[in-house]
This record gives C-alpha cells, structure tokens and sequence, in this order.
C-alpha cells in the first residue's frame, strides 16, 4: 500500500483542526504555521475535504474553516478518501490485469490486505486522535512542569542555623 503525504497531510491537518474544534474557525495560515504543510497544499486538501462534507468554511474577517460533523462520525478512511488518496497495495489498482492482462499469483493477497487495512482505517475515528494528541500534551506539560519543579527545588542552599 502507498499512502502518500496528501493522505497523510489531510489526517494530519484534520487533527489540528479538531485540536482546535469549538475555538471559532481555524485558518489554514494558522494550520500551516503549525504543522508545517504549505498553504497552497492545505487550500487544494480542504476544497476536497469541503466538497466531501468533513469541513466547512466560514468567509470574512475571522472565517476559517470547522469541523462539518462530530469527530466520532469521521474515521480516518473517510478523510483520505475524501482526498482522492487509493488504498490499494496491488500493483494493477484492484484490476486483475497485473500479468499479462491476468491476475497475479499474489493479487488476493494484496487485495486481502487492501481490506483489512480499509477496515482499520474505517475504525479509527478523528475523535480518538484528537483525544490521543491532547493526552500527549498533557502528560508532557506534566513532565515539563516536573522538571521544572526539580531545577527550581536545586537552585534553593540549604540554610543553616547557629545554635
């Protein structure tokens, strides 16, 4: 199987938008900055993700775009789908002609595995990856502020009383 970085970018600035789902529209100036993707592959992504129904935008000062459905109705399938991106590990496209215009010795494998990894796909919801990302942040806020309290606890001399 091939995915290639549209589906991997259009996932990608699907979680950022759904990091920043409810905060009012998110623009893709502020996606790009973010996670690094030009704006002008985010512009092409997300016309494609609007026409499928999995975003919208909202025009004018302040617009952006937001979440078209909740995050838990949306799997990972659907948004690289939506980008036009083909699940597909067999070298004819699923057309049987691998070999001479005939199917390969390996072709069912390939399309077995096609299946189970459009299924897996379909199973992960944007939901569980934006909660996932924010757990990851989370605890390394918590790692950040235990460092943090470690130097702050070794900079402190001891004092020491004179009886």
């Amino acid at each position: 199987m091939r995915l290639t970085t549209k589906g991997r970018f259009a996932v990608t600035a699907m979680i950022d938008l759904g990091l920043h789902n409810g905060s009012g529209p998110v623009t893709l100036a502020e996606i790009s900055g973010r996670q690094k993707i030009s704006l002008s592959y985010l512009e092409q992504l997300f016309g494609k993700l609007r026409r499928h129904h999995l975003v919208e935008s909202v025009r004018g000062p302040g617009g952006g775009y937001h979440l078209a459905r909740d995050m838990g109705e949306m799997s990972v399938a659907d948004i690289i789908l939506a980008v036009d991106e083909p699940i597909d590990a067999t070298q004819c496209g699923g057309k049987e002609n691998c070999q001479d215009d005939h199917k390969c010795l390996t072709h069912d494998l390939w399309a077995a595995l096609n299946e189970r990894i459009f299924d897996y796909l379909g199973s992960v919801t944007l939901r569980q990856l934006v909660e996932s990302q924010k757990a990851k942040e989370a605890a390394l806020e918590v790692g950040v502020a235990q460092v943090h309290d470690m130097r702050a606890t070794a900079t402190k001399r001891p004092t020491t009383v004179s009886a």
